[in-house]
């Protein structure tokens, strides 16, 4: 597993650094969770990683069995 550093930006704002690779991810609070909805919200990448692994997953057995 990879390292990553996640830091608090102040206004609801996160930024995330993959740090092999050096791959910045930010995120902001839903509009309707008391923020502006510029980026991805931590709930928006909890759900998009899973369906993310799931397809990757798939592909890997798609691989294997040609």
């Amino acid at each position: 597993m990879s390292l990553m550093k996640v830091e608090y930006q102040g206004e609801l704002h996160t930024e995330a650094v993959h740090l092999d690779s050096q791959t910045i991810i930010e995120t902001d609070a839903p509009k309707d969770n008391q923020g502006r909805g510029e980026k991805f919200s931590p709930t928006d990448l909890l759900a998009t990683s899973l369906a993310s692994c799931k397809l990757t997953i798939m592909a890997m057995k798609a691989r294997t069995l040609g």
